[in-house]
């Protein structure tokens, strides 16, 4: 199956590059914006969409102001049991995105693979509200092969500003085999960290053909990082919560 799985993700690679370019660049163009006008990225997701949201974080080779909003209810270590049951949940969202500093004219991105479940299109359009660019990476196949939990009956794809395809199964399952009756083995994470990097490494181009220097970290790991990127997190501290214990969660 390890050779089936690769040609599947190597099928959806090649199918994300193919039908979802424009909207990459054109979400990547948002971004070098709002970076070039001081602002920051904002990403969300629930249980293993919140992965998605750390991929970009903090990462060697990354953009700096990144800023996950981890609310960690509705991640996997408190009891992912729990966190599925809070994801569904209308009006949850209102309490912790009225704290978040989303400023106009900044990017969010929201991860959600169904694209169905109220937490998810409540932050989408909450942070509408506070006047930022909404991005979302969903399955529209997925989204249209069952109905939405929000109380509006909006998915997703209905909440925000640009839509970007993950192209994942219903259920998000891609193996199959005779001798399993469920089918096997997900798409969405390695997808999504494809989609979200290749978007951001878009984003550096952008800023530097415009004549701006964007600001990107040095691997700790490599001699005379320390000071490049001290610079940085001075520079961003106060909006990303790179110096603070409690991290992001409110």
């Amino acid at each position: 199956m390890m050779d089936t799985y690769f040609d599947v993700i190597g099928g959806l690679f090649d199918k994300v590059r193919a039908e979802q370019a424009k909207l990459i660049r054109e979400a990547a163009e948002k971004v070098a914006a709002c970076i070039q006008q001081g602002g920051v990225v904002h990403l969300f997701g629930c249980g293993h969409s919140h992965i998605l949201t750390e991929e970009v974080f903090y990462r060697a080779g990354g953009l700096v102001p990144i800023r996950p909003i981890l609310i960690e209810k509705l991640m996997l270590h408190e009891g992912a049991v729990r966190s599925s049951e809070l994801e569904r949940q209308n009006d949850l969202a209102v309490d912790f995105m009225s704290k978040q500093d989303i400023r106009r004219d900044e990017v969010v991105f929201v991860l959600s693979t169904s694209g169905r479940n109220p937490v998810p299109v409540d932050v989408a359009l909450m942070a509408k509200e506070k006047g930022a660019f909404t991005v979302g990476i969903t399955s529209l196949e997925y989204s249209k092969s069952m109905p939405s939990r929000h109380s509006s009956g909006k998915h997703l794809a209905d909440a925000v500003d640009l839509v970007i395809d993950n192209f994942s199964v219903k259920g998000d399952a891609v193996l199959s085999h005779p001798g399993l009756q469920v089918p096997f083995t997900p798409s969405s994470t390695v997808i999504g960290a494809l989609i979200l990097n290749a978007l951001f490494a878009e984003s550096i181009e952008i800023m530097i053909e415009q004549g701006f220097k964007p600001p990107v970290f040095l691997s700790g790991n490599i001699d005379g990082s320390d000071e490049h990127n001290q610079a940085l997190v001075e520079a961003y501290k106060e909006r990303i919560a790179l110096l603070a214990d409690k991290g992001c969660t409110p």
